[in-house]
């Protein structure tokens, strides 16, 4: 007897991320972080930032999250209301979650200099996942 063997598709969808979606908002135009001159050496500062927003590349759907900055300053300190503008800049912006705790720490150490910085991004639970990233300078 013969059998006919018939491949069956699967059921699972594709996710069809690519390369636009992983590079996206790496280089997008975002607002300067202004510093000003540091008067004190050997201390800690740490910014929380609790209503972080940005856009999933993939599905359009807003991100919401924490991002935490530790770091210990060199010759200038970060100026508040434009690290604040900065990460409101994110609001409309498709990035995923560990392309823009990446990109703020980048632009961190850019901005800044500083001797160490940590920056953190505690993100609300989708779909049953909850995603903490850091990312360190100098790396670890």
């Amino acid at each position: 007897m013969n059998r006919k063997i018939v491949k069956r598709k699967s059921t699972t969808p594709k996710l069809g991320y690519d390369e636009r979606h992983a590079k996206s908002g790496i280089t997008a135009p975002l607002p300067d972080i202004e510093t000003f001159p540091n008067q004190y050496k050997g201390y800690e500062i740490t910014i929380e930032i609790p209503e972080y927003t940005a856009i999933c590349p993939k599905t359009g759907l807003p991100d919401f999250g924490t991002i935490t900055l530790n770091y210990v300053p060199g010759k200038k300190c970060l100026e508040l209301k434009s690290l604040k503008m900065y990460l409101h800049a994110y609001r409309n912006l498709g990035i995923f979650y560990e392309n823009a705790v990446n990109r703020i720490l980048q632009d961190i150490v850019k901005a800044c200099r500083p001797i160490r910085t940590k920056v953190t991004g505690t993100f609300a639970a989708r779909g049953g996942l909850r995603s903490i990233i850091e990312a360190n300078h100098p790396q670890r």
